[in-house]
């Protein structure tokens, strides 16, 4: 048999090639998984710079031997030096390799492998084929159980280039994954003109707990410089000097740069009282003026990247910079002030920029989030300065399995190109350029971007709190002496004594039985106490106003208001609403205000939550109201009052003639 001659390697596409051929081999002869495919096609690669190093030459497979496999025979020459080669390779890379590891591939589907690798040099061809094509060849496969894993690429060149890694920075990220950051950063010192071993050995750092993704991270920058890597198997949220150790000490004083995507969503809560009591975060905080303090209580629990945040930042040099993925709801929720306080405190913050739901779905999660850039305090720390808002719209590819492109079309539905290439339909370049101007103008303000002054920063962090047009909203209402809702009226959050009784019998209001164009409650369920769902919560009475507070429909024109008449007297409605009691102004007027765009954007403002949108009780007692003058109000109340009159008319001579006819 004659072995096949080498293709040319100075084409990324012509390897991607031949990696995809061996990845599809793999794959539909050893009835693994595509996530293992490529772990068991990253430990072959392992082996193959191993044998080019050493230039044992032991990385082959004769003629007669690929002949044996192909009649089903056994070959030990071939298995034996393979084997061999294996275990000199984990005693050179033992931070990726287990002791008692193997291949888990058959030896006819190795002995394919071996024949498709054997004639290419990986340590000497072109440093750009290989690198790209590796590249390419995880973008088209991370996708399947890799999720956890892995930042779109959008998202990782918008970080890179808004961090914009300078020659000779330090840069490290503490849970790698496959490396995407760190590949991106090396391409960008590259252009600068950085020597490819320098990068990967002097600039670029990686952890993550998971040995065979940093397997992965290593061998992506094995392939663009065959030279010491510094990626390490380790739990990055382990104690810090266990991590300066692993780096001989070398960085103790910190990185220059830090670029993230740590694990959150489904990762589950750390509760070993160990690492907690490490943290700053893994102890409770507790409200003190204006601000938060420690207690010395620790948490019953603290999400991955809550503590993350606070490894990062002790990663970073005083001046440090950064940028982390993270939940909106680090941004937005009541419940997490004190992070963004702690946040605050400890870094200057150079903006947030908000992603659309759709990011991650192609890679398995649903999860909204947005980008947090920081610098580390230093002394000169301002007391104030600008911050950068944006939010992408536009991500390139869609929101589907399969993140398939979005190129931009003409007014004839044409796909637009440049240099023979369709042009990604994406706004990340927009908001950079948006971002630079800021920097140069000292504000920017468009539908994508603005920057506001440390200054006006409340509790929240998030692009739609700070956005123009509600702080615009915000403005005239105070201009027109707007009052707190929590100032003119009770709102209701005690839950009512009949649910202490099992078998009483009564009437349940949910969110869907409020007619919110009519403000008015059209059904109710009756139910006995103990067969109620656990959000039962608050009793009706006459004239009350209800209100929803949770619900993707609050803050919107479905947003669901209602007057309590006597028929529903008694009643118990869900915790959804917040019942307004005793209010100080005319209750027609504060029915129709709760309808007006002025306060549907309030508590759309106000809204948080990813699963669920809610606005908390604190928010919705600093909602405003606008008060008009008395012989206004008394107009607007009248014809209110003559609506719901009208209505009540209408229902009665309804009732009348279906009597008749019955």
């Amino acid at each position: 048999m004659e072995l096949p001659s080498d293709l040319e390697l100075s084409k990324e596409e012509n390897l991607l090639r031949r990696f995809e051929e061996i990845h599809n081999y793999i794959y539909a002869n050893d009835g693994l998984s595509p996530q293992q495919t490529l772990e068991e096609f990253v430990k072959v690669l392992f082996i193959k710079i191993y044998d080019e190093n050493n230039h044992s030459n032991s990385f082959k497979v004769s003629a007669d031997e690929f002949n044996a496999f192909k009649s089903d025979k056994v070959c030990k020459s071939f298995t034996e030096r393979i084997s061999g080669l294996l275990e000199e390779t984990k005693s050179v890379f033992k931070d990726v390799f287990d002791h008692d590891e193997k291949i888990r591939l058959t030896d006819s589907t190795l002995a394919f492998i071996v024949n498709k690798l054997q004639t290419i040099s990986l340590t000497v061809s072109s440093q750009d084929a290989k690198g790209l094509a590796f590249q390419k060849l995880l973008s088209h496969h991370e996708k399947d159980g890799k999720g956890q894993f892995f930042t779109p690429e959008p998202v990782v060149d918008f970080c890179v280039k808004f961090i914009n890694p300078q020659p000779e920075e330090t840069i490290i990220d503490p849970c790698c994954g496959s490396g995407g950051f760190l590949f991106t950063s090396f391409i960008h010192l590259k252009k600068q003109g950085c020597l490819s071993e320098d990068i990967v050995s002097h600039q670029l750092y990686g952890l993550d707990i998971n040995k065979s993704i940093a397997r992965i991270a290593k061998m992506k920058l094995l392939l663009e410089a065959n030279t010491d890597t510094n990626i390490n198997c380790i739990n990055s949220l382990e104690d810090i000097d266990t991590i300066n150790l692993l780096f001989e000490n070398k960085h103790k004083n910190g990185f220059d740069i830090l670029l993230t995507n740590p694990p959150f969503g489904t990762a589950g809560k750390i509760t070993n009282p160990q690492l907690l009591s490490q943290y700053e975060l893994g102890h409770k905080w507790v409200a003190d003026g204006s601000g938060y303090t420690k207690t010395s209580i620790l948490q019953n629990g603290q999400t991955a990247e809550i503590l993350f945040i606070e490894r990062c930042l002790q990663l970073l040099r005083e001046g440090g910079r950064m940028a982390i993925v993270l939940p909106n709801g680090h941004f937005e929720n009541p419940s997490l002030e004190y992070l963004r306080f702690y946040i605050k405190q400890k870094a200057k913050i150079l903006g947030v920029v908000n992603l659309p739901q759709e990011t991650f779905i192609p890679f398995g999660t649903g999860v909204k989030t947005s980008l947090l850039f920081l610098q580390k305090e230093t002394a000169e720390k301002p007391d104030d300065y600008s911050i950068y808002f944006g939010r992408v719209t536009k991500l390139g590819y869609q929101g589907n399995k399969n993140g398939t492109p979005i190129y931009k079309k003409n007014n004839s539905g044409q796909t637009i190109k440049e240099n023979d290439k369709p042009v990604v339909d994406e706004n990340f370049s927009e908001l950079l350029r948006n971002y630079h101007d800021s920097l140069i103008c000292e504000g920017v303000e468009n539908p994508l971007s603005f920057t506001i002054s440390y200054k006006e920063l409340n509790g929240r962090l998030d692009f739609d709190f700070y956005s123009p047009e509600n702080r615009n909203i915000l403005s005239t209402l105070k201009k027109q002496n707007a009052v707190r809702l929590g100032d003119i009226v009770d709102i209701v959050k005690t839950k009512s004594k009949k649910l202490k009784k099992p078998e009483a019998y009564l009437e349940y209001v949910e969110l869907s039985d409020v007619n919110s164009y009519s403000y008015e409650i059209i059904n109710s369920t009756s139910y006995y106490v103990h067969e109620l769902p656990s959000r039962a919560s608050y009793e009706l009475k006459e004239n009350d106003i209800i209100t929803a507070i949770a619900g993707n429909s609050v803050g919107s024109r479905k947003h669901a208001t209602a007057l309590v008449d006597k028929e529903y007297e008694g009643a118990i409605c869900t915790n959804g609403f917040r019942i307004l009691r005793n209010p100080k102004i005319d209750i027609y007027y504060l029915l129709l205000f709760l309808r007006s765009e002025l306060f549907l954007k309030q508590m759309h403002m106000f809204r948080t939550g990813a699963a669920i949108p809610n606005v908390s009780d604190s928010d919705l007692s600093n909602i405003l109201i606008s008060i008009p003058d008395d012989d206004t109000m008394k107009i607007i109340s009248n014809k209110v009052r003559h609506a719901f009159n009208l209505r009540r008319e209408s229902r009665k001579e309804l009732d009348a003639l279906l009597k008749d006819q019955s």
